[in-house]
Formats: C-alpha cells, structure tokens, sequence
C-alpha cells in the first residue's frame, strides 16, 4: 500500500492573478485526501476578504521527502489554474535557498 501525505496550498491573487502569494495554513498537512479537501472550502472563504481571487490546492506527495530537502513549486497557468508539486531539492535550489516559487 503506498504511503502518501497531502499538503494543503492557498494562494492569494488580484484579480488578473498576475500578482500572487502562497497563504499560510492553519493545518498544512493531513494524512488523506479527503481531510484535505474538505479544508479546502473554509481555507478559501477565510482569506476572501484579503484577496479578489483565492486558489487552493491538495498536493500528494511522499512522506519520505519530509525528511530530505524539500521543494514546492507552484504557478499559475493561463487558464488560472493553480499547478503544484513537491519534489526533491536539486543541489542547486538548496545551496540557493527558497527563490521565487511561481512564474
């Protein structure tokens, strides 16, 4: 059986989503996917009045990477969707530290 761990991502956008900024979590991890996205709805509504747009996402990932380097990625495509993931570190983004995680 595989062993996942679901990280919970909110981001707050203007209105055109050209200008973004990842929000933080109350409960940032959770053990399943539906724990997670049933905290996806109430995470959106308390930052709605911060930002004109709000997006939320449930990233699966593997537990093992707790223990290692790390990195979440996200942007958002032109579509407005939100795209995530968690992977391992290269050498080169933990020597650099956190850059600009959305492009």
């Amino acid at each position: 059986m595989e062993t996942a761990v679901f990280l919970l991502l909110i981001v707050g956008c203007s209105d055109d989503l050209r200008s973004c900024k990842e929000l933080p979590a109350p409960t940032p991890m959770y053990a399943n996917a539906q724990e997670c996205e049933g905290a996806l709805p109430p995470e959106m509504r308390r930052h709605a009045q911060q930002f004109p747009q709000v997006l939320a996402k449930c990233i699966k990932f593997d537990p093992a990477l707790e223990e290692e380097s790390a990195e979440l990625t996200w942007y958002i495509n032109s579509q407005g969707d939100l795209i995530a993931s968690v992977e391992r570190a290269s050498e080169s983004h933990v020597a650099a530290g956190q850059a600009d995680r959305h492009g």
